[in-house]
């Protein structure tokens, strides 16, 4: 596990009151595998709230990545949906909960709202 896993799930209670709200109630387990060694982190999600833990246990969804992904996803290197979709990493259960989860993740670099942009260019317009 590198230490910058180790600190964003250590992050994940004191972001989740501006991060979780609505839908998220339920428990993530999230597999994080190097070579043929896999670190386990329990997630349990409720509006406002995050509970972590480094257990394994009953969990309403499992998403598999590798640690160099997800060292990416938490860089803002790469996008959560995207590696599933290309399956680069694995997700079963609720999804809900993986939506609510990939918004702890930070956004690429350079990314702008799109609203920003349009209210500078009419603002420039007008």
């Amino acid at each position: 596990m590198t230490e910058a896993t180790e600190r964003f799930f250590e992050s994940l209670p004191a972001r989740a009151p501006a991060v979780l709200r609505g839908l998220a109630d339920g428990t993530l387990q999230i597999d994080l595998g190097t070579g043929n060694q896999t670190e386990h982190w329990l997630v349990r999600m409720r509006p406002g709230a995050v509970d972590v833990s480094r257990n394994r246990g009953p969990a309403d969804a499992i998403w598999y990545s590798s640690a160099e992904l997800f060292d990416r996803l938490i860089a803002g290197k790469a996008q959560g949906i995207a590696a599933v979709l290309r399956n680069e990493s694995t997700f079963s259960g609720n999804v809900v909960l993986f939506l609510a989860f990939r918004r702890f993740f930070p956004d690429p670099p350079g990314t702008r709202d799109p609203r920003e942009v349009a209210r500078r260019t009419a603002g420039r317009l007008g």
